[in-house]
């Protein structure tokens, strides 16, 4: 979103320049409609019925009310000689988490500043504004901390029934919207299959997989280099076995597997003692 700074003249004699502030989340829009212009508008039209000019507009789209990581934010704070008041909607359009919330309103008050919420007639800059901004904020984290609970006991349950809960593709799958399941690559799974043989029968390390696996330009799924940690994934992941883990939760037989019970037990036996570890530089016996 574009930033909108004006030149600073008030209104009708009016000092006070004030910014503009804006949020939604992606989750917010899908699930409630909320509108960007919509804020604007009547943020606009509170600004002009008090005589205030309007110094700085800012707007994140997309980004969630419970961290302060979002851009327009950031910006805003930086603008803070630029503005006398910083005005929202509402006051989980600023903030969903009474720390980063107090944490604001103390900078606020460092320097100078006055918040107010349009909708909820907050004002700060009294000291009944700013007791009540502390309860609101409070009351609005709660319902946020509810809203979690609730999602989190939704996914404990799909999770036990075997349900996919979402996740990027794995190595060896894609995820089929059709079947709404993982269905196996080919080509991928053949690579699976080979560095489990190579750890459970050939006993090579996991350093040495990756390495063999980079030597022969075979790349990751985001086309990166192999390393001892990926392999380690693809060794212990239940995904290969059928199974989906969430949270502690291990339920099998929720896809194809790409390693077998069978496959893995015939690997598993008659393992050499020693496994091939990377060469080292040479050195005095038993030293580090």
């Amino acid at each position: 979103m574009d930033l909108v700074v004006s030149d600073g003249v008030g209104v009708e004699g009016s000092s006070l320049r004030v910014a503009l502030y804006v949020r939604v989340s992606t989750e917010e829009q899908a699930r409630e409609g909320f509108s960007l212009r919509a804020q604007r508008d009547r943020l606009h039209a509170y600004c002009e019925a008090r005589g205030w000019v309007v110094a700085g507009d800012y707007t994140d789209d997309g980004y969630t009310g419970r961290d302060d990581r979002r851009p327009f934010y950031q910006q805003m704070m930086r603008d803070r000689d630029r503005w006398d008041i910083l005005l929202v909607l509402k006051m989980d359009r600023i903030h969903r988490n009474s720390r980063n919330f107090m944490a604001m309103m103390d900078n606020l008050r460092a320097w100078g500043k006055d918040f107010v919420s349009a909708t909820e007639s907050l004002d700060t800059s009294t000291a009944t504004g700013r007791f009540v901004a502390d309860i609101l904020q409070r009351i609005a984290q709660l319902e946020s901390e509810q809203t979690g609970e609730r999602v989190y006991i939704g996914m404990y349950q799909a999770a036990k029934e075997g349900r996919f809960l979402g996740m990027s593709d794995p190595y060896g799958f894609r995820y089929d919207p059709t079947a709404r399941n993982l269905v196996i690559i080919p080509g991928e799974a053949e690579v699976v299959r080979e560095i489990v043989h190579r750890y459970y029968r050939e006993r090579w390390s996991m350093q040495v997989i990756a390495d063999d696996l980079n030597n022969r330009g075979i790349p990751t799924k985001r086309n990166r280099r192999w390393s001892r940690r990926q392999v380690f994934r693809v060794v212990h992941c239940p995904l290969y076995r059928g199974a989906r883990h969430w949270n502690g939760i291990v339920t099998t037989g929720t896809h194809e597997a790409i390693v077998g019970r069978d496959l893995e037990e015939q690997l598993r036996r008659k393992q050499p003692r020693r496994r091939r570890v990377p060469r080292q530089r040479t050195g005095r016996r038993g030293g580090l």
